[in-house]
């Protein structure tokens, strides 16, 4: 079913995600933001319930990990109607299966994806998902962190929010996005308002100096400052290898 064009005059970005808890979506996303966007026909979200595709009287979608070990694994037949499924109405979107084993979502593969026509994201649950659907489906696996959670749909919800506040016409100031954590590849300057001094703490005077050029040059240095700081491994992927720190 073809998409109806944005007031921009381009499409929806598209996103589907496949999930054993359609009734999670849109949630948070529904709000703010995200949930305006979403009003305004910017982006389009769409669930498929796994489950569906469940087999016998019970719509199972799990067995038990071959070789033994704890937990259930999501069957291959079973996800693989289900992408099949989505692929019928969405075959251009990137397929991305949401694994602590991932590649790491960053800024970058936001970018990447809010470029493009939309997503198609995997949550899964259990133990994870039988390998053979991942290298079938040539499923992309992506990580929002070092830890685990109870399923991949809290996952879904934060790569989606990342991509979305990217898309035209979803943030007003298009320089606000520039000057974010991450863009450039340093965090974001401090940021002060109102009022003037709290708890005896004053906005620093070079801020309210009202020369915008000392302004630029004190917020790059404060950056570069809390990125050596606070995530050192930026501050060397910035320098680039064999560069200099003294």
């Amino acid at each position: 079913m073809p998409h109806a064009p944005t007031s921009s005059g381009r499409p929806p970005w598209r996103a589907t995600v496949l999930t054993l808890f359609p009734e999670m979506f849109p949630g948070p996303l529904s709000v703010s933001l995200s949930g305006q966007a979403l009003k305004a026909g910017i982006w389009s979200l769409a669930t498929v319930a796994i489950r569906d595709f469940g087999l016998g009287k019970h719509r199972t979608v799990d067995d038990a990990p071959a070789g033994g070990g704890a937990g259930m694994v999501m069957r291959a037949d079973v996800v693989a109607a289900a992408t099949d499924h989505a692929r019928t109405t969405n075959p251009d979107v990137p397929l991305i299966y949401l694994s602590p084993r991932g590649s790491p979502f960053d800024q970058m593969l936001a970018r990447e994806l809010a470029a493009g026509p939309g997503v198609m994201l995997l949550a899964g649950r259990f133990e994870g998902v039988d390998e053979r659907v991942i290298a079938a489906r040539r499923m992309r696996e992506v990580s929002i962190g070092d830890y685990v959670l109870s399923g991949g749909e809290l996952a879904a919800m934060v790569v989606l929010d990342a991509c979305v506040r990217l898309l035209p016409g979803v943030v007003g100031a298009s320089e606000s996005l520039a000057q974010e954590s991450f863009e450039g590849g340093v965090l974001e300057y401090p940021q002060f308002t109102k009022p003037r001094e709290w708890e005896g703490r004053a906005i620093p005077e070079i801020l309210l100096s009202g020369d915008h050029k000392r302004v630029e040059e004190w917020r790059r240095r404060e950056a570069e400052r809390l990125t050596a700081e606070r995530r050192p491994d930026l501050a060397r992927r910035k320098r680039g290898p064999g560069e200099r720190t003294d």
